[in-house]
């Protein structure tokens, strides 16, 4: 049998947890195994605060079968789903949650929730998805987006899909982040329109649309990430072979290299919603207890770094 291998960046991000408040999370429909001891690992871990919405009869079976204490965490009974994901939502927007985590309902249920114009959680900023990958061959986390979320982005949607992975990367701790503009090639041809788009966003970063990051674009994959595809192609950016963000072309890209990384090369793919009023924590069946874990402390992290934000701004307010 394989050794398993380290997984020290997500540790890392675990670990930045201590000391910090847990987060009060909103779990929607919890009603499988995975989802339900998901939330409490992390509540047992010290990263979140679960409020357990779902039908109740349901998630305390599933407690007994799998010898789970449920006396803990508050719990709100509802009858399906679609009510779990609504009265999770509500609970946000109440101020009584600063995360939204998904159980056991579709992704698509949950989001259609949250996107709503009179009851959901949007913002003036485009909603968008990123995933932390922990990739054994590559020497940092890597970001990837939006692989989950926005199927055929725009190019006003990549400036807001951009700033916000940016501004992820910088809250765990990448002063700042490097951002590769995938296509298939690392030139500007008018009959692949990715490499336009690129172009447009680097020239948007130069002008102060987009801040905090460094933009290079078009790039291949390779040249985004290995400094020798780089260099055998003359391509002299500090972006080039050094890539924090990955910004695909589109949702199926995103999903089909976040995929390809995780079942042949061994990634970890923990993964986080961004843009709405709070981080919403996406997680699959097929996750381990590790990568539910490190969503859960994206979503921490993420969810200390904007109360600072607040409190500093309200601060600079009374002066």
């Amino acid at each position: 049998m394989a050794e398993e291998r380290e997984h020290t960046k997500y540790d890392a991000l675990i670990a930045a947890c201590r000391g910090l408040k847990p987060v009060v999370t909103a779990v929607a429909h919890p009603c499988e195994d995975s989802a339900l001891a998901g939330a409490i690992d992390a509540a047992k871990a010290g990263i979140i605060t679960p409020i357990l919405v779902g039908p109740q009869q349901r998630i305390a079976a599933i407690a007994a079968r799998l010898g789970l204490d449920l006396a803990p965490y508050e719990r709100i009974d509802t009858p399906h789903s679609h009510a779990s994901a609504a009265k999770a939502v509500e609970i946000v927007r109440e101020g009584k949650a600063d995360a939204l985590m998904k159980g056991s309902l579709h992704t698509d249920e949950l989001m259609a929730e949250v996107v709503r114009a009179d009851t959901g959680l949007r913002t003036a900023r485009r909603i968008s998805h990123v995933f932390v990958m922990d990739v054994p061959t590559y020497a940092k986390p890597l970001y990837i987006t939006d692989a989950a979320v926005n199927i055929f982005p725009t190019l006003e949607d990549k400036v807001d899909i951009a700033q916000n992975a940016i501004e992820l990367a910088q809250t765990l701790g990448v002063a700042t982040p490097k951002v590769a503009i995938l296509s298939a090639v690392e030139t500007i041809n008018s009959k692949i329109p990715s490499t336009i788009v690129a172009a447009a966003l680097c020239k948007m970063a130069e002008r102060g649309q987009i801040t905090g990051g460094l933009l290079d674009g078009p790039l291949a994959l390779d040249n985004a990430i290995n400094r020798e595809a780089a260099e055998v192609k003359h391509i002299n950016s500090p972006v080039a072979g050094d890539a924090d963000i990955l910004l695909v072309p589109d949702l199926e890209s995103g999903n089909m290299l976040a995929k390809e990384l995780t079942f042949l090369a061994n990634a970890d793919e923990a993964g986080i919603v961004l843009g709405a009023r709070v981080p919403i924590i996406l997680t699959s069946r097929a996750d381990s207890v590790r990568v539910r874990l490190a969503s859960c402390a994206v979503a921490l992290l993420y969810a200390h770094a904007k109360r600072v934000a607040a409190g500093r701004a309200g601060k600079l307010a009374d002066v």
